[in-house]
């Protein structure tokens, strides 16, 4: 089973990423990877009915020890904790910084040195409802505006999981309606909170993200093998006066 890294940085902090697609899991495998992993995430992956999910679980563990791996560490040997709106961390290692997703067959996760969030989602129709009903006005826009069917599906996503990415690295989940913040694209808008922009084939200019507190937050994005996938990462003022 081929697990998919990458290394990048953005505003002076490295991020590793892994990607693991569970089409490629056999019964076999699948057991193998089962039997190595923590009683906290083999329980949880006996918890799903399906399955895609079951994989799903044991993918996102599979992710977990291979990130922590570059720390010297292992997943079945640390304690994972989850703050009150369920984001997880890792309370004996306060520097590790890390975020899972996961959509479809792919699961998706980054380890970095301050609170990130990310996404992951197949590239389906984009749902212009959706769109109108959960995103600014100005989003919407951007995503009708496109030219056809391809490139509007691929500006929902991109902003779906950007926004996400966003929500999750603030660890406050749901308690942030998509719609109270915006993601702006376009080169005149001020340079405070860039969005460095690593999708392929596309004219987009400078991107940036609209300030919601006093942290920064920058942003990678990525679409490869039919799925989307965002980064975010949020740098409070402490962390600002380091770089």
């Amino acid at each position: 089973m081929r697990i998919t890294e990458k290394e990048t940085g953005i505003s002076g902090h490295i991020i590793r990423l892994y990607w693991l697609n569970t089409e490629d899991f056999t019964d076999e495998m699948f057991w193998d990877y089962y039997k190595k992993l923590s009683s906290a995430r083999r329980q949880k992956t006996d918890k799903y009915r399906f399955a895609n999910d079951r994989q799903l679980s044991v993918g996102a563990g599979i992710l977990l020890d291979k990130g922590l791996s570059y720390y010297g560490l292992e997943e079945a040997g640390v304690q994972l904790s989850y703050n009150e709106n369920g984001k997880p961390f890792l309370p004996d290692f306060p520097e590790i910084h890390f975020n899972l997703s996961h959509s479809e067959k792919m699961v998706f996760a980054i380890f970095t040195d301050t609170e990130a969030g990310c996404d992951i989602e197949k590239i389906k129709p984009a749902n212009l409802g959706v769109a109108r009903r959960f995103f600014c006005a100005s989003e919407y826009g951007y995503i009708a505006g496109q030219k056809n069917k391809t490139e509007k599906q691929e500006a929902f996503y991109r902003l779906w999981t950007l926004k996400e990415s966003f929500v999750k690295s603030t660890g406050t989940g749901l308690l942030i309606p998509l719609n109270s913040f915006e993601i702006k694209f376009g080169p005149d808008i001020c340079m405070d909170y860039i969005m460095e922009d690593n999708f392929a084939n596309n004219n987009l200019d400078i991107k940036i993200f609209q300030n919601i507190d006093n942290a920064k937050y920058y942003f990678q994005s990525y679409i490869d093998n039919g799925y989307c996938a965002s980064v975010c990462l949020r740098v409070r003022d402490t962390a600002l006066m380091k770089l």
